[in-house]
């Protein structure tokens, strides 16, 4: 089925998710986790289940609701910074042939990590910083809220309806759902609940990425519809 919401003509933008979308950062944020539990005598594991499925304060409500969070935040931010300068990061193979052929001013990142940490992880691994970042420090609402990509689109002075969204999780998916804009998953063995289409790597998807970035309308499903 056509996505018939698409201008024929119009400027396209692709609007990337960083961890698991470009970067494979899951090793990281396990190793992060799993010392401050032990710095706060809490079971690593445990931490981490809970981590992988709330937001930070959330996760600290949950497993050390004895302790100040911002004691708590503060900590896990020392650690995230040690880890961009001393961690080993590995970007998704075929994550930099294609934001390198996407066109300067067409695509952005959207996170919700901050800034400082994306720069010096794509430093440490050749990818291409955009124009327009997105991070924590930009919207007071995190995914899956639409704010985000919705603030990424307004940056870069397009529509919802001329924006592709690239995602890995369930989060993000439903943030760009609810902007009003085409969301493709990637680098899943099944498709992620909403996505208009799915590949299970990044590398099989960037043919139709920059196929889209290109001008040409994107597919969806028989059946399936934009979520607003």
């Amino acid at each position: 089925m056509i996505d018939e919401t698409s201008r024929p003509g119009a400027k396209r933008f692709v609007l990337f998710d960083v961890d698991g979308t470009l970067m494979d950062a899951v090793e990281n944020q396990r190793l992060v986790w799993h010392t401050w539990a032990r710095r706060y005598g809490l079971d690593p594991e445990e931490v981490h289940r809970v981590a992988l499925r709330t937001r930070p304060m959330e996760t600290f409500a949950q497993v050390a609701p004895d302790r100040d969070p911002q004691e708590c935040l503060a900590a896990l931010h020392a650690l995230e910074d040690e880890d961009v300068r001393s961690g080993s990061y590995t970007a998704f193979d075929g994550a930099a042939e294609l934001l390198g052929a996407l066109e300067p001013g067409r695509w952005s990142l959207v996170t919700s990590n901050y800034e400082h940490r994306v720069r010096g992880r794509f430093a440490r691994t050749g990818l291409p910083v955009p124009e327009v970042v997105v991070d924590a420090a930009s919207v007071a609402d995190g995914k899956p809220s639409p704010v985000p990509y919705l603030r990424a689109a307004t940056l870069l002075g397009t529509t919802p309806q001329d924006c592709l969204v690239i995602e890995d999780a369930p989060s993000g998916v439903q943030s760009g759902l609810r902007a009003g804009m085409t969301v493709w998953g990637v680098n899943t063995p099944a498709p992620v609940d909403g996505v208009h289409r799915h590949f299970t790597s990044l590398r099989e998807a960037a043919p139709e990425i920059l196929a889209f970035a290109a001008g040409a309308r994107p597919h969806r499903p028989e059946g399936v519809a934009a979520a607003v």
